[in-house]
């Protein structure tokens, strides 16, 4: 008698997510192979010719009945899926938020040196957050502030579009700014 000389390394998780040859429990399974017709026979059966292949037996539809499986190489099966995770996942594109901050009685120069670094986020793809900050009274000069923010946004039009128009919450002006398309 032969021993089973593949007995796959899985972890816990892995385990959970397939039921894999002599943990499939039901008594009959629906074979899939590629190019011909789906199969209904004995799990014991299913799992020799398994064997037989050097393969395992995998359940892919554990609710229908009988129960889905397709043999395969089931370490390979798992490394495709984790890899095609990965390349999913480095294809998203992660959204950063950059923040500027002005008072209401911000001046020339210092309006120029956030206008650049503003510009410089944009390039970077970052989207923008600029907003005024209201300390004590200077909430009075509600005005000033929104003017000041609108003042960016046209000083910034060409690379960047406005998401959201000045709103006041609570001591804050904001402006939200997306970078433009290329």
């Amino acid at each position: 008698m032969r021993k089973d000389f593949r007995k796959p390394n899985l972890k816990r998780e892995d385990n959970d997510k397939h039921k894999i040859n002599e943990k499939i429990t039901a008594r009959e399974v629906r074979i899939v192979f590629e190019g011909q017709e789906p199969q209904v026979m004995k799990t014991s059966e299913a799992i020799q010719l398994a064997e037989e292949q050097e393969l395992d037996l995998v359940e892919i539809s554990p609710n229908a009945v009988p129960p889905v499986c397709k043999i395969m190489d089931y370490r390979k099966f798992l490394y495709n899926q984790k890899r095609k995770e990965k390349e999913l996942k480095a294809k998203q594109s992660k959204i950063v938020i950059k923040e500027i901050r002005f008072g209401p009685n911000t001046d020339e120069h210092d309006f120029n040196f956030k206008l650049a670094h503003a510009r410089k986020f944009l390039e970077e793809g970052s989207k923008l957050k600029a907003y005024v900050f209201f300390r004590g009274r200077t909430i009075v000069f509600k005005d000033r502030g929104e003017l000041l923010l609108l003042k960016f946004v046209t000083e910034l039009e060409d690379i960047g579009a406005v998401e959201q128009m000045p709103k006041l919450e609570g001591k804050r002006m904001i402006i939200m700014i997306n970078p433009k398309k290329k």
